[in-house]
């Protein structure tokens, strides 16, 4: 298989000349009725990719990097300054509905080009540090601080990584809906620290049902919990989360029903019903078979299945995500403060990764 190499300028010019994103420059520029020209919408929002593709934290650096890159000026037709693109941000966060209708049309076009986008999701949230000391006391045993630089920020915990440990960490969360096949975000929020990834995720997967229907959600242990599962099946999806081990699990309710025979096998899932089957081993039982109402302890795919393993591995995917836009397109490390700035960031890092894989899959022909 051939493997498609663009040059960056050239992808980011396929990026712009999208009919959605080309639909978010006009609506942009349309906006600009009075006052003197300045810069262009379409140089703006191609700096805003520039951004991220180049994986640049701070305007100043992508402003620096267009002026002596004469390629991307021809693509985005000017060089812009960064103050520009500080009043640009500033724009794009008083039109929200704008960017968020962009987004929605890539997600709606890449889930027509790619059948299987968003038929299993995977979801978890990550830590994006804040670009702010949250410390309480300016000094050790020194005063109390009484002005914080972000306001917006909290303390959270976040897991150990790698050589990194576990432990409180001052800034945000970023809980994210990836499909665990493409490895593509469909859904996300950004909320502060303190706030509880289970808490999030009836939000989180109504924003996910708005664009797809995914068949299964996999989630960690960290979301099993009542409301996870109600959310899940709101959207109608079956939950794939490992138990925590709570009374009812230790004292071994959530195994499979036993006879004097051995252990009763699955024998399938009525989704309508809302419940599972399982048949004696040997059929000498009477009745042979019966079915166990859904719940968390026994969900319509059972724990001791190959499918819901094959399906919970599926979960890494959003892992791998989480890196790829903190060390691929710049989500990390944050260099604004304040929540609207610190979505606004995560949402134009979305934009550049999901107009990225757009181009991608309309550049790649479908096999016949």
């Amino acid at each position: 298989m051939a493997v498609r190499t663009v040059a960056p300028s050239a992808e980011l010019a396929e990026i712009l000349d999208s009919a959605e994103v080309a639909a978010l420059v006009s609506e942009l520029d349309a906006l600009r009725w009075t006052g003197r020209k300045g810069y262009g919408a379409r140089a703006l929002v191609g700096a805003c990719l520039v951004k991220s593709l180049y994986a640049i934290p701070t305007w100043t650096r992508v402003a620096a990097l267009i002026a002596e890159h004469e390629a991307l000026q021809a693509v985005l037709g000017g060089s812009p300054s960064h103050w520009a693109c500080y009043r640009f941000a500033t724009k794009l966060r008083e039109q929200r509905p704008l960017l968020d209708a962009c987004l929605a049309g890539i997600v709606s076009e890449l889930r027509d080009r790619l059948p299987e986008y968003g038929q299993d999701v995977a979801v978890d949230a990550s830590d994006l540090p804040a670009y702010a000391n949250g410390q309480r006391f300016l000094s050790r045993n020194g005063p109390e601080r009484e002005r914080f630089s972000d306001p917006d920020a909290s303390w959270g915990h976040r897991s150990a990584v790698s050589t990194r440990k576990g432990g409180g960490f001052y800034g945000y969360k970023l809980s994210a809906a990836v499909c665990a096949h493409t490895g593509l975000p469909v859904a996300w929020r950004v909320e502060t620290a303190r706030a509880h990834e289970s808490s999030l995720a009836d939000d989180l997967l109504q924003r996910v049902r708005e664009h797809v229907q995914p068949e299964t959600v996999a989630l960690d242990k960290g979301y099993d919990v009542s409301i996870a599962y109600e959310a899940c099946e709101r959207i109608g999806a079956a939950p794939i989360i490992p138990l925590r081990q709570t009374p009812f699990v230790k004292r071994g309710h959530h195994l499979a029903p036993k006879c004097e025979h051995g252990t009763w096998t699955f024998a399938g899932s009525d989704s309508k019903r809302g419940a599972s089957k399982w048949r004696c081993p040997t059929g000498e039982c009477s009745p042979k078979s019966t079915w166990i109402k859904a719940s968390r302890l026994h969900p319509l795919i059972p724990r001791e299945t190959k499918r819901w393993g094959d399906l919970y591995r599926g979960r890494a995917s959003v892992e791998r995500e989480f890196g790829r836009l903190k060390n691929q397109y710049g989500l990390a490390p944050l260099r604004v403060r304040g929540l609207a700035k610190v979505a606004l960031h995560a949402d134009l890092t979305m934009l550049a990764r999901l107009s990225q894989a757009l181009a991608r899959a309309r550049a790649v022909p479908l096999a016949a």
